[in-house]
Order: structure tokens, then sequence, then C-alpha cells
């Protein structure tokens, strides 16, 4: 281990260097770095640059088709599927571009208790979630850091009728390494952060005051996270805040510092663009805006160019561009979220206390459905982070292609169970014919292993997975 909690050397200038190419790429090198990119050994800094510079629709074409084959070879057609669970919107942070920022009166702020958030889980585990996402604002109640934990422990430990949720990731303020080890020890699965900007200048402009104004403190949060023997870390940037290409290059910087460091990059990157905010103008009127091509551009380039991370998609996006853009490299979605503190209560009705406004506002169960009759199995698989599978770990199954082997019966077994106990009738019907093609598409060796253990569900067992 030899990172070093300075900072991240994040270098801008070899970035704008490396940039500095004319604005349509050539044919011939992009056909290149598509070539080597089917190898799925990654890229480097000029090779995704070359790709960001892709406009002819021909090559923008096989662009994506690159990507949705790298996708499809490593992690098959399966979709894990996660919620978001806010439990505070209190922050102590000015975020020009967010509506938990210190300063918006316009907020209804609200914290929820351990048993406010029984019942959001509760209302999450009705619907057939096992795998959340627990975000806070940076700032928590009376109990500091302790909250958070208990807020874990409160999730474990709630179940409704069959539900349950097997593994919570986390998305919390960064922490040091002593608190990151108490985190760990509450049995998370993945510590996500996001940089937001990785361009340090328009990162001081848009973070005005509080602790997450300091750029160095929050780059260096997954250092202190993977010290703490955190070894599942998720990273992103909010895209619309500076140039994309930027932001795409120096996150390759990152990743490239944590394999250096630690052996083992990120385990996900997340991809959201900028959306209106209460009080924000600048969540309204990105500073540098994302084309719906370009955001779809950033996805494949990034599936190419980190080939075994897996890439998240929220509902921050409409229900078009997610159908669009689910195959060139998406291995993560959120669906039916919430942004706000108690808001999948069916009681509430604060959409002013959301964090920002949401493009896909379809439940669960319709983005099951739509997502099965695109050919994607939606998943709830949990069975790496509760087999020891993570980090390094997960990566010496995935390079070789063997985490297909767990990870396609998972899938479906996982997603029978979802059809068996939660689905509507139209959902169901569609699932079952999911289901059958999965099977049908196995080598028969993995297809009878698989169809196994969804007869196994089928005859009323639960949480089988391999």
């Amino acid at each position: 281990m030899v990172s070093s909690l300075a900072t991240v050397p994040i270098d801008g200038g070899a970035i704008w260097k490396t940039l500095e190419r004319p604005a349509r790429s050539d044919p011939g090198e992009v056909r290149a770095v598509l070539a080597r990119a089917l190898e799925m050994g990654g890229l480097g800094g000029r090779d995704v640059a070359a790709l960001t510079g892709v406009s002819e629709p021909d090559l923008v074409d096989e662009l994506f088709h690159a990507a949705r084959s790298v996708k499809e070879r490593i992690y098959g057609k399966r979709l894990v599927i996660f919620a978001p669970l806010y439990v505070s919107n209190l922050c102590s942070n000015e975020c020009l571009y967010c509506a938990f920022r210190a300063r918006n009166r316009e907020l209804t702020r609200r914290a929820l208790t351990q048993e406010e958030i029984g019942q959001e889980v509760r209302r999450l585990e009705e619907q057939g979630h096992k795998r959340i996402l627990l975000v806070a604002g940076e700032s928590y109640r009376e109990e500091g850091f302790d909250y958070v934990l208990r807020a874990i422990d409160t999730v474990y430990r709630t179940s409704s009728g069959r539900g349950e949720i097997r593994r919570v990731n986390v998305n919390v303020a960064p922490l040091s390494v002593a608190d990151f080890r108490r985190l760990k020890g509450a049995g998370i699965g993945t510590y996500q952060l996001f940089q937001e900007t990785y361009h340090r200048v328009t990162y001081g402009r848009v973070h005005l005051s509080g602790r997450k104004a300091d750029f160095d403190w929050r780059i260096t949060a997954m250092d202190r996270a993977m010290e703490a023997g955190i070894d599942d870390v998720g990273i992103g940037a909010l895209f619309g805040l500076f140039d994309w290409r930027f932001e795409l290059l120096a996150m390759m910087q990152h990743v490239e510092h944590l394999e250096r460091a630690f052996g083992v990059g990120p385990h996900t990157i997340s991809v959201p663009r900028l959306e209106p905010a209460v009080a924000s103008a600048m969540a309204s009127h990105p500073p540098h805006p994302v084309s719906d091509l370009d955001f779809q551009k950033l996805v494949a380039i990034l599936r190419l160019a980190v080939p075994y991370t897996g890439i998240i998609l929220s509902t921050r996006e409409s229900a078009s561009i997610r159908r669009e853009t689910f195959a060139l490299g998406v291995s993560q979605i959120s669906a039916g979220s919430r942004t706000s503190p108690g808001g999948y209560d069916a009681a509430s009705e604060e959409p002013e206390a959301e964090q920002f406004s949401l493009g896909d506002h379809r439940s669960l169960d319709e983005v099951i459905r739509d997502a099965a009759s695109l050919g994607f199995v939606p998943s709830f698989c949990t069975a790496c982070y509760r087999l020891g599978r993570t980090g390094g770990d997960f990566m010496d199954l995935a390079r070789p292609g063997e985490i297909k082997a767990h990870c396609a019966p998972n899938a479906l077994a996982t997603f029978q169970e979802y059809l068996e106990d939660y689905a509507s009738e139209g959902t169901r019907e569609e699932g079952a014919a999911c289901v059958r093609r999965g099977l049908a598409e196995m080598e028969p060796g993995l297809r009878e292993k698989s169809s196994r253990m969804v007869r196994r569900v089928a005859d009323g067992e639960r949480d089988v997975y391999c």
C-alpha cells in the first residue's frame, strides 16, 4: 500500500494537452482504439480523448456497438436494481447546485427518526427492493456520525412480510479513517462518493463553504476508505459543472491512482447529470450542459475505458434516455426513486424537499417490466457482498470472465423471487418470458445450474444464490 492522503494527483495540464486535437477524430485512429477496447484491457487517456471527439454517425454507431459488446461479454444482460434511501437533508455545506445547501431557506429540513427510517424501509421492501443506497446530507442529528450507523442497523433489522434489505450501500460525507472503519463494521456493501467536479477552480466556485469546500479532503476520501478496509468504493462526477471531456479524463486519473495505491480501482462509477433543484439557478442552467448524445457517448467510453467497473444510471435521467442508454454499458440502475427524507411514505407530500428533480417517475414494477421487455434481466443480487467477492477478489473473477457464472444464475433467481412475490400480472408475464430467454441463451452447464436455482425459488425457497 503506497497511498498518500495529502491529495490525489489530478494533472489538469496533461488533460488539456491530451484534449488538444482536432474536434473530429480521425476515423482510422478511432477504429484502432475500438479494436483495442474490444480486447477488454481498458483504455488510456489518449485513447479516451480520441473517442470523445467522435461525431460522425457511423463512428458513433461503432462506438456504441463496441460498448454493447464489452458490456454483454462481461456482465451479460443483467441490470442490478436498487433504490436510494434519503434519511436526512440537513447539510452544513453551501453547494450552489444542490437543494440541500445550507442557505436554502425554501427547503423543508428533516432528519428521519429511526422509527421513520424503518417505515421507509418497509415501503421499499413492499415494492420488492433488496438493495438500497443510504444517503444523508453532511450534517446529522445530535448523535453525529452515530446517526448513520444506527440508520444502517435499522435498515438491516427491518422486514416486511417476505421482504428484507440484503445489502446497504452508503453515500455520506467523507470520513476519517477511524470512522470509515466503523462504517465497514456496520456491514455496508459499497461506499459511494462523487467528487462532483475534478476541475479545482470550478470546484472552488461551486462549493462556497462547509467541509465540502475542501477539494483535497473530498478527493482523498476513497484513500481513507480503502485504508480502513472498505475495498468496494464508487466514484462519480456531476456532469454539467465543467467540460465533460475533462471530467472523464480526470476520473481516469483517479481510477489509476486507486489502482496504483491499492491494487484495485472503484467498483462502480456513477454518471449523474445536473437536474433542476429548488432555489438553484445553476442546477436549472448548467454551466456546461451535456447533450443527450454526449451523455450516451461518455457512458459508452467509460464502459470501454474501465470494462470491469460497474456503471450506475440514476432516475435523474428520463425513461426514454434510460432505455437508450442501458445497452451502452450500464450495469446498475435505480428505480422507483425518491430523493427526500420520508419520500417513500404514501402519506408524504413534500416535493420541495427533493434534492433534485427526477426524470424517471415510474414505479419499480414499471421499470422492471420495461427492462425485461427490452431484453435485460433485472437483478436483485447481493451475493458478491455476502460471499466476500469484493475488491480484488471480484476483479480476479471478472477479468477472466468467470463472474458471469455467478451473476447470470443469481440474476435469474432473484428476478424470479421478485416475480413470485411482488410483480403485477403484466410484469409477471413479461418477466417469465425474460427468464425463459435468459435460460435458453446460456451454455448447457450454466443453464442447468440456473434452472435449478429458479425452480427452487418457484417452489417457495427464498434468498437463493451462488
